[in-house]
């Protein structure tokens, strides 16, 4: 699996660049755009089409001449190959068959904006695009709602508009780095919020692609949430919540009054009182 630039072609490394002089063959997403890349390289490998539309028989082609001893290179149109795209199912296929696979490190959007996004970094999840399914939509944007570490997601411009007003309404005001454009000549990196954000598109059109670098849940959004949450529950119903899963008494009271922000002797005389 070979890296290729997202942009800036002087991030084409010099190890991928030999390594796809010496291939028996490429395996390229879309042959035309790939083609222009090589070119410039001065790379005449033999290339094949390897994309989601032909991935389930073009991957047993590619296989069967893994197989016959062929060394294949894996590029797709930018960045590193199985990043949202079909490259992980053919590693998945290479896995199962005992052909051995390395990937050439390079460039990769998603890593380029966290670094670049202001954000933490020391834990983050990739999302990548979400679906365009309503359902399935909905369904990743409440997991993400829970989600305290940051968030990477891509999207293309004719569907920011949308996404951003999507992610606010599922998870509020959070910060957000809008990034496009990345190592090109007209990158930009925009920290704001994702209300600001879904703003500023609203008159502002959308060019390039984009990668969206979302705030996690913070440790006292989510303290304020369970609280309001338990803070509508009866202290007695509370209590009986944890003794269903096993604790004793004196257990769930503390348990309870950890939950509760209170001492424990509150919750023995708000028991009492409710007796």
């Amino acid at each position: 699996m070979c890296a290729t630039p997202i942009g800036n072609l002087g991030d084409m490394t010099n190890r991928v660049i030999e390594t796809l002089r010496s291939a028996d063959l490429i395996a390229a997403e879309d042959t035309r755009n790939s083609r222009k890349l090589l070119e410039i390289f001065q790379i005449h490998t033999p290339m094949t089409s390897y994309h989601e539309h032909n991935q389930t028989e073009k991957g047993r082609r590619l296989i069967g001449q893994l197989l016959d001893g062929k060394n294949i290179a894996l590029i797709t149109d930018a960045g590193t190959p199985a990043i949202s795209d079909p490259g992980e199912d053919l590693v998945s296929l290479c896995r199962e068959n005992d052909i051995p696979v390395t990937s050439l490190p390079g460039a990769a959007a998603c890593i380029t904006a966290l670094t670049l996004s202001g954000l933490p970094t020391g834990r983050f999840c990739f999302e990548g695009f979400l679906p365009a399914n309503k359902k399935e939509r909905s369904r990743i944007l409440e997991e993400l709602r829970q989600e305290s570490r940051t968030m990477i997601l891509y999207e293309a411009p004719h569907h920011l508009q949308k996404t951003l007003a999507d992610l606010q309404e599922a998870l509020g005001e959070r910060r957000v780095a809008v990034c496009r454009e990345l190592t090109k000549k007209f990158e930009t990196v925009m920290p704001t919020t994702l209300r600001e954000a879904a703003l500023f598109y609203e008159t502002q059109e959308p060019r390039g692609e984009y990668v969206l670098v979302v705030e996690g849940k913070s440790f006292r959004e989510k303290r304020r949430e369970e609280i309001a949450a338990w803070e509508g529950m009866t202290v007695a119903r509370h209590l009986g919540y944890y003794e269903a899963q096993g604790l004793d008494r004196k257990a769930a009271m503390k348990q309870v009054a950890k939950d509760r922000g209170t001492a424990k002797r509150e919750i023995y005389a708000a028991i009492q009182n409710q007796k």
